[in-house]
């Protein structure tokens, strides 16, 4: 088992009670999914903001594993063991 920190901004913590930081406890291989895995089995609510029906990232949210964002990588099968994460919603204005 590995501890993967999840950081989130302001804007999604009311999803999981205003908590800013997500400690998961996963097996070492774990993936991208596997995190997205357990913030729905913990959080589900948070997890319906960041992926869609078919369990896909939303096009507004961005995942960094480490100092890069997650479909520059290997999508929701990029290893995230060693790596905190950070969730960032795109934000638009005018």
């Amino acid at each position: 088992m590995t501890s993967i920190d999840v950081k989130l901004p302001a804007a999604l913590a009311s999803e999981c009670g205003g908590a800013r930081h997500l400690a998961l406890d996963l097996d070492a291989e774990a993936t991208l999914r596997d995190v997205i895995t357990a913030i729905a089995q913990t959080h589900p609510r948070l997890a319906r903001r960041i992926t869609d029906e078919t369990g896909n990232l939303r096009r507004y949210v961005n995942i960094y594993i480490g100092d890069d964002e997650s479909r520059r990588l290997q999508g929701l099968d990029t290893p995230v063991t060693g790596h905190d994460l950070q969730i960032l919603p795109s934000i638009a204005g005018g």
